[in-house]
């Protein structure tokens, strides 16, 4: 494709919510530059939607954040070079269609009169909302800015002998002159590994089902017959997703009762079993009472222990996670929680005295909680949130379902007190308040190898998982009346999965609840695949490591399997250690640069993803690129406008 001369020609490679960020980014620091600007956005999905938040995918699927905390557009928090261009979060533009804006489908109208601030939507909704914020961009670009969408997957790029890029597509076009590419690719899908493979041979040789990690509206779950013993591995959000396809979306109701929801079989359900190594599903999701904005406000990870510690990283003695990072997140959290104990039981202002004293650290903590009359089995036990069973060895598989029930019943009883005036689930929503500091500390090698591997993501990622990023109450709530129907079995903690030819089957059972194991047809992997470039299913991807222009990214020896980019504006690593001054990649397949990079966009937050949209849009239109502010300067920026947010009457400092 030729294009006038002096335009400048960029390719964006993948239109899902981060290439739309870029494309927005791109159209904010292009506007009166008075330079031509070509943007070739790149998906065989459609642009804004892309392949995760399809609109055509099913409405049993749901978000994991509440409406008003979802957005593609930049604040006053978001640290960036560019012009600062609000739009409405998907909440506010819901209302817009509510009111009859737009031209939409019934159902599409109909759940935006049914969307609070604080539901959940449906994927299927946000796709929606993403495709209108591609038509806006559309609508508003400025005039140096042309867009042309190619629904195609791009599997190759190349140098050309000026430097320029050609973008080669599975359709056989080929993009030339290319002044920069960018990689905005999102959840791929991965090659099999070993146990994988075996796994899927296994069920090919003997008529069985084994549906692999994946997107659980990519799974084909139709293929699975209706009273067919099924196993679920995994107990997190990818479960719950699966769950819902395989009941309400096989035509099974949740009704209310007098003595709580009851589900009503259709006839057409598997018979399930599900498990994983910890046992418990992930913990339900505190009400929100923060608002759009509002979030926890770092009392002991502060800006200038963070930039302490990245100093120590930048000299080349970077800590390990457990020992200089995990202390003060302990703090956080034991505070919180107790604060929020003693707020309850004794009113704000105990409650703000037990903080100011905390901060002291005159006292020791025990002495201080007996001084507020905090219960010894009331107080934060970090064990108990872990392993909520302990050493409890279980009689059998009615005794672990009874358990199991009431330990359901008392997290939901916890998650409708709220992420503020709950102690549980606030301290538990603190978790998800600290990404971006724990991020700030963390990423381009702010950890040693060895801890990142064995103490972030071996220990403290799951973890974060389980207790801060689970499901909305009422899944919990679903799935207590799932257990109580009979549709739904939990095998217990320690799920053990094997094949067994002579049974012509998946034995599964539990190591910790003493029964034989039961024979399944059935094995679906409830997760989503792994991020490694080095079982990256992608062409591209797969094209630039064999020619050794892409790399995984390498910490003190440790290879994380996320792609390699530099710090600044995210630019592609190869295998020699450069940086390719013309690509750019972000978000999750460089997993291991930057953590948890799946988080999505949050209004209010100094949102990570549009810092890194920027700085690639700036790069990319050859404007000059700020000065890497220093970690205290970030910090603080996104710290004033939590205080500015909460002055405002939000619960910004909670």
């Amino acid at each position: 494709m030729t294009h006038p001369a002096g335009t400048l020609a960029l390719c964006v490679i993948g239109a899902g919510p981060r290439g739309l960020s870029v494309l927005e980014r791109i159209c904010a620091n292009a506007a009166g530059t008075g330079r031509p600007v070509a943007v070739h956005l790149v998906d065989p999905y459609p642009p804004g939607p892309g392949a995760v938040w399809r609109t055509g995918q099913p409405g049993e699927l749901l978000m994991n954040t509440v409406a008003s905390q979802v957005t593609l557009f930049t604040d006053d928090s978001v640290d960036c070079a560019g012009p600062t261009v609000p739009g409405p979060s998907l909440h506010a533009w819901a209302r817009t269609i509510a009111e009859g804006a737009g031209d939409h489908p019934d159902r599409v109208r109909a759940e935006a009169r049914r969307l609070g601030p604080d539901t959940y939507p449906t994927r299927a909704f946000h796709g929606h909302y993403l495709e209108w914020v591609f038509g806006h961009l559309l609508r508003t670009a400025p005039e140096e800015v042309t867009v042309h969408t190619h629904r195609s997957t791009a599997v190759a790029l190349d140098d050309t002998p000026d430097g320029r890029q050609t973008v080669t597509l599975a359709d056989g076009d080929r993009l030339t002159g290319m002044d920069s590419v960018v990689l905005a690719l999102g959840h791929g899908e991965s090659l099999p590994d070993q146990e994988e493979r075996e796994l899927a041979d296994f069920a090919g040789r003997h008529g069985l089902t084994y549906v692999g990690p994946a997107n659980p509206a990519d799974a084909e779950l139709g293929r699975i017959a209706p009273g067919t013993p099924v196993a679920l591995r995994g107990l997190g959000l990818n479960f719950f997703d699966h769950l819902s396809l395989l009941t309400e979306g096989r035509g099974g109701t949740f009704k209310d009762s007098e003595t709580g929801l009851v589900y009503l079989p259709s006839g057409n359900e598997p018979i399930l079993y599900a498990g994983s190594r910890r046992g418990v599903p992930f913990h339900a999701r505190g009400e929100n009472e923060k608002g759009a904005f509002g979030r926890h406000h770092p009392r002991f990870l502060t800006p200038e222990v963070i930039a302490g510690l990245r100093r120590l990283a930048d000299d080349g003695r970077p800590v390990a996670f457990r020992d200089a990072i995990w202390p003060l997140i302990d703090r956080e959290v034991r505070t919180v929680y107790h604060e929020a104990w003693i707020r309850a039981a004794h009113g704000p202002w105990d409650a703000e005295e037990f903080v100011r004293l905390t901060l002291t650290g005159r006292c020791p903590d025990e002495e201080l909680l007996d001084r507020y009359a905090v219960p010894r089995d009331a107080r934060w036990d970090w064990q108990r949130i872990e392993r909520p069973y302990g050493a409890r060895d279980f009689t059998g598989r009615d005794d672990y379902r009874h358990w199991l029930l009431e330990y359901l019943r008392r997290d939901l009883a916890e998650a409708r007190l709220g992420n503020v005036s709950g102690p549980l689930k606030a301290a538990l929503d603190a978790l998800r308040d600290l990404r971006n500091e724990i991020r700030l500390v963390v990423d381009h090698g702010g950890v040693s190898g060895a801890s990142y591997a064995g103490e972030l993501d071996g220990w403290y990622t799951p973890l974060n998982a389980f207790t801060s990023i689970g499901p909305p109450a009422f899944r919990i709530e679903q799935l207590i009346a799932l257990v109580e129907s009979g549709t739904l079995h939990i095998v217990g903690p320690g799920m053990r999965v094997r094949p067994s030819a002579p049974d012509g089957g998946f034995l599964v059972d539990a190591e910790r609840v003493p029964e034989p194991p039961v024979r399944v047809a059935a094995l679906i992997e409830a997760r989503l695949p792994d991020v490694d470039l080095r079982r990256s299913a992608n062409p591209l991807l797969r094209a630039l490591l064999a020619a050794g222009a892409c790399v995984p990214y390498r910490l003190d020896g440790h290879e994380t399997g996320g792609l390699a980019v530099t710090g600044g504006a995210p630019r592609l690593v190869d295998a020699a250690g450069r940086a390719h001054p013309r690509r750019f990649a972000f978000g999750v397949p460089t997993e291991g640069v930057r953590w948890v990079t799946a988080v999505g966009v949050r209004p209010g937050v100094g949102s990570v993803t549009l810092e890194d949209s920027d700085a690639i849009a700036r790069a990319a239109l050859l404007l000059p690129e700020p000065e890497v502010p220093s970690v205290e300067k970030h910090v603080t920026a996104h710290q004033i406008t939590m205080h500015q947010i909460s002055d405002t009457g939000n619960i910004g400092s909670r």
